[in-house]
């Protein structure tokens, strides 16, 4: 990705023309408001766990986006089933680990889901990360207690242990997929304050990646997207509820022009 920025540009450009649609099984708490965030960057969204028509749903789109955060057995199955449909048809999935390393449950899933089925990104704070490679994390019910500095010293060895591209999220954005790493600035302080943030930045970066085959340009272009976005809302904000108003707006809003001039992506190259 020799110019993010451009990148990104793109990114949300092809987003916009194209309108892929964006299979979410995800959790009951972010489900309007994951849908109407795809929709106001210009993909479509569909909201689909049934087992049985999960495969039909994952064949038809342009990205699946895997979120644990409200899970039974029954999703975990639909999860798998709908996981291998896209993987057999080489459509890129994404996936939100929840919660993973508070409970057993979310952890195993998590694992399971990684294991048999080719996930290309994984986005979740520092603490979901950590626990997939195994190692300590500190975790209150689904919020970090790890910072990205926390995660990034076992990050590079995880993806390439993993074969996926990490996208860890927090005040700064990490990127890597073991070889190139990405931070990227943005966002706002009232972002932890609104539930789903974190859900909504798996979304948008499902719906880049059903746009852009690489999944590390992907996974950083949408959350520098998400950033600004973010970032200008915060501004016009008074509060979490007003920020849930202007963030979809500016998701709406911000042209592929500003998202170029204006978000922040620094590259880092591993030996």
């Amino acid at each position: 990705m020799s110019d993010p920025a451009r990148r990104a540009a793109a990114n949300l450009t092809a987003v916009r023309r194209d309108k892929p649609l964006i299979h979410n099984i995800t959790n009951f708490v972010v489900m309007n408001a994951t849908a109407n965030a795809l929709l106001a960057c210009g993909a479509s969204p569909v909201m689909a766990h049934a087992e049985n028509e999960v495969e039909e749903m994952a064949a038809f789109a342009g990205a699946l986006v895997l979120n644990i955060g409200t899970l039974t057995d029954a999703w975990v199955a639909s999860m798998l089933k709908a996981g291998k449909k896209a993987t057999q048809l080489g459509k890129p999935i994404v996936l939100d680990p929840v919660g993973s390393g508070a409970t057993k449950l979310r952890t195993d899933a998590a694992r399971t889901i990684l294991a048999e089925t080719k996930v290309s990104v994984v986005r979740g704070n520092a603490s979901e990360i950590l626990s997939l490679s195994g190692q300590s994390a500190a975790i209150k019910g689904v919020d970090s207690c790890n910072s990205v500095e926390d995660a990034a010293r076992v990050a590079s060895r995880l993806a390439l242990e993993l074969g996926v591209t990490l996208a860890i999220t927090g005040p700064t954005d990490l990127v890597t997929d073991g070889r190139r790493a990405f931070f990227i600035e943005g966002g706002h302080p009232l972002m932890p304050f609104v539930t789903g943030t974190g859900c909504t930045a798996t979304a948008l970066v499902g719906a880049f990646h059903a746009v852009d085959p690489d999944p590390l340009s992907a996974a950083a272009t949408a959350l520098a997207f998400l950033g600004l976005a973010g970032e200008r809302a915060g501004a016009r904000a008074e509060g979490p509820g007003s920020f849930q108003v202007h963030l979809l707006d500016a998701l709406y809003a911000i042209t592929p022009e500003e998202l170029a001039a204006s978000c922040r992506i620094r590259e880092e190259r591993h030996a």
